[in-house]
């Protein structure tokens, strides 16, 4: 491909091409090996240059007219340079190759031969699908080669996916976490508020796609907020969602400061409401309370300001119009959700008609995790020294991921909470959103690992990468991604940053890699099994 001639460790190299080598062949965010003295490198191609030894060519270049002058001059007074990251160090001796690739520290010398890699270096760096990897996708204009990603270190943390509408996060969410369930490394609580990841979900363009339940109907639980929607999806939900008025905390209303644009004097009268109704009948109490008269005289009981509690009534009767919020609800949905978490079933909550509301969305989510959070705090607790006795990791989804995460209320909930924690009680993030620049910057330092797709917003773009290594070099390469598929995946559950066009999800062939089978062809195969069974 080519040889090295400069560069430094944080810039990276330059690789003058070898001049049969055609430069259109070389892409950014392709990946390269360069063989050392000592050890061989791999790296991804950050940017490409064409260059001169001559300036006097730039002023007066070959015309079209004289094809022999131009291939004369190619390779030699001109030629194109690629900019490579060396990312990883893979080591000759015994020892090395046993521990495996190890961060590049150092730098090839010059002249040092550069080659595309080939699949058996992709398998050595990342791996090859087993009990714990998931074929993820395939390098670019590598179609064919799988590149693996660790899930055993991936539910160790919180981590994101991030890209403008129409690029696929869906569909990389969706394949994350059948990962999961797949290879039960831990267990999925999925809030699904586009009704995206139970039964079916939806694509731009052609038929629906088959949700998780459809794929693994033995180990999905799908709840639901509105059953109706979920029947008229062909779905029967296993559970339906209710929650009681007593079950909203003061800490519930914090998180809904911002969507019903409430006040900070708001936010503090609900702990005087609390203290006077306790915290069963305060909200019931309060909603009843209609008339003026009644708000003035509940006013002068709490010693607060009539104005402050008049508004507050009025946006909080929101709460009121949501017909899943009941005075006596037949079951606790914590205790529900629990129950199929802990016998190793995955949960994916549907929202049905409220998948447009979010201060419905936002309640529930927020109120679900910190119930959930809270017993997985206390079972960790308990369960200190013994791992036989600690609780599965817990992986929760969760969707418009900054409306929970900005930087005025990151602090107060229990997402910001679960990202900073990292695995301390077994809970971690997988955040969805296409404005990673709404989300709080600590909360984003804390993400294990980020699958970027395209992003056009400058803001965004630097918000994803702060902290990342090798910052302004990624930025290159997240600008020439597709619009569609081909996604910038960096963090903790892999060796370095690459770029692949994640796999297929939602044609039969991409079902049959999950070990999905259509009911006619499990029905044949039932038919042949009796037929070897009993002549």
């Amino acid at each position: 491909m080519g040889l090295v001639v400069g560069g430094s460790l944080s810039r990276g190299v330059e690789v003058r091409l070898d001049p049969a080598f055609p430069v259109e062949q070389v892409k950014v965010g392709s990946f390269v090996t360069i063989q050392g003295e000592q050890q061989r490198f791999f790296g991804i191609v950050s940017d490409i240059a064409l260059e001169t030894s001559d300036p006097f060519l730039r002023a007066a270049p070959p015309g079209a007219s004289e094809p022999f002058i131009a291939s004369a001059l190619a390779g030699v007074g001109a030629f194109a340079i690629a900019q490579v990251l060396p990312q990883l160090a893979l080591g000759t001796d015994a020892l090395s190759i046993l521990e495996g690739p190890q961060p590049a520290r150092s730098i090839p010398a010059h002249f040092a031969p550069v080659h595309q890699a080939s699949e058996q270096d992709i398998q050595t760096v990342f791996g090859q699908e087993d009990h714990r990897h998931l074929w993820i996708g395939s390098p670019l204009d590598m179609e064919g080669t799988r590149v693996c990603l660790d899930l055993g270190e991936l539910v160790k943390r919180s981590n994101g996916v991030f890209g403008k509408s129409g690029t696929g996060k869906t569909f990389l969410t969706r394949i994350l976490l059948a990962g999961i369930l797949q290879k039960s490394v831990a267990v999925n609580l999925v809030f699904d508020m586009h009704n995206e990841y139970g039964w079916q979900g939806t694509r731009e363009e052609g038929p629906t796609v088959k949700g998780l339940k459809q794929l693994f109907p033995s180990s999905v639980a799908v709840f639901s907020l509105d059953p109706d929607s979920s029947r008229r999806r062909g779905l029967s939900p296993d559970a339906q969602v209710r929650i009681g008025y007593g079950e909203i905390e003061p800490e519930d209303i914090v998180v809904l400061e911002e969507t019903l644009n409430l006040t900070p004097q708001g936010v503090q009268a609900v702990y005087s409401l609390v203290r006077r109704f306790g915290q069963e009948a305060w909200l019931a109490e309060f909603l009843a309370r209609e008339s003026r008269e009644a708000l003035a005289t509940l006013a002068e009981e709490t010693n607060e300001v009539f104005p402050v509690l008049f508004t507050l009534h009025r946006r909080l009767r929101t709460l009121g119009r949501m017909p899943f919020l009941t005075s006596n609800p037949p079951e606790s949905a914590v205790d529900r959700v629990l129950e199929y978490l802990d016998r190793g079933t995955h949960v994916v909550l549907e929202f049905g008609r409220y998948q447009d509301d979010l201060p419905a969305y936002i309640l529930v989510t927020n109120l679900l995790t910190r119930r959930i959070h809270e017993r997985y705090v206390q079972r960790s607790e308990a369960a200190m020294g013994d791992r036989a006795r600690e609780p599965r990791p817990l992986l929760i989804t969760i969707e418009e991921a900054h409306r929970f995460l900005t930087p005025t209320v990151a602090s107060q909930t229990i997402f910001g909470t679960i990202a900073r924690e990292m695995r301390k009680y077994r809970v971690t993030l997988l955040v969805v959103d296409q404005r990673p620049s709404g989300i709080d910057d600590e909360v984003l330092s804390q993400l294990g690992t980020r699958f970027v797709y395209l992003l056009d917003n400058e803001r965004d773009v630097d918000a994803v990468l702060a902290g990342a290594s090798g910052a302004r070099e990624l930025r290159t390469v997240l600008s020439r991604l597709e619009s569609r598929q081909q996604a910038l995946i960096f963090g903790h559950a892999l060796p370095m940053p690459m770029v692949v066009r994640t796999r297929e999800y939602g044609s039969e062939a991409s079902y049959r890699e999950w070990g999905f089978r259509e009911a006619a062809e499990l029905q044949k195969q039932l038919e042949q099994d009796a037929r070897d069974l009993f002549g």
